[in-house]
């Protein structure tokens, strides 16, 4: 029993010593984090508003490439053919989604029959009625969707995005 007595003394002045060790670590962090001087993070992100498309050259269920907020973000206008929430022009039926899928970054594909984008890697599905809600599938965060403004003469226009573009730290760049 001497020698576990020995064991355990040996384990309580390692807990011991790693403990000081640590706090110290921990004081000298806050110390030099005091020294450095913080910068405010920006309100929000601004978003270049870009012409994307017109209402005169969409067709009901039939979508339009389109990239946004940058050359290197694809993305998809559609014109649904019925009033949805978060849809922009006369009719409140135009959305425009990203078509990376937010799980691996797979290009997704739209299918007209029940108005879907869907991602052939891992088969999430978005449904483009109800904002980009994942409906099925590997995601886990909804279809980034774009803010649409559609100007007097019928010009779409892309003004920011409510969700985190598959692999980026920030949807601008």
């Amino acid at each position: 029993m001497k020698g576990c007595d020995k064991l355990v003394d040996v384990g309580r002045r390692q807990f011991l010593r790693r403990g000081a060790l640590g706090g110290i670590a921990a004081a000298a962090t806050t110390v030099v984090a005091r020294d450095v001087e913080a910068k405010p993070m920006p309100a929000r992100v601004e978003y270049p508003s870009t012409k994307i498309g017109t209402v005169a050259q969409l067709k009901a269920n039939a979508p339009a490439d389109i990239t946004y907020p940058d050359k290197d973000s694809p993305g998809v206008l559609i014109k649904l053919g019925t009033r949805v929430p978060g849809g922009a022009g006369p009719d409140g039926d135009i959305v425009a989604f990203s078509t990376l899928c937010p799980h691996k970054g797979f290009p997704l594909n739209y299918a007209a029959a029940d108005k879907t984008l869907n991602c052939p890697g891992h088969y999430s599905r978005f449904d483009c009625e109800r904002g980009g809600l994942q409906i099925m599938g590997q995601a886990t965060q909804n279809l980034p969707q774009f803010t649409l403004r559609v100007a007097a003469n019928g010009d779409i226009f892309a003004e920011g995005v409510d969700e985190l573009i598959y692999g980026r730290l920030s949807n601008v760049l």
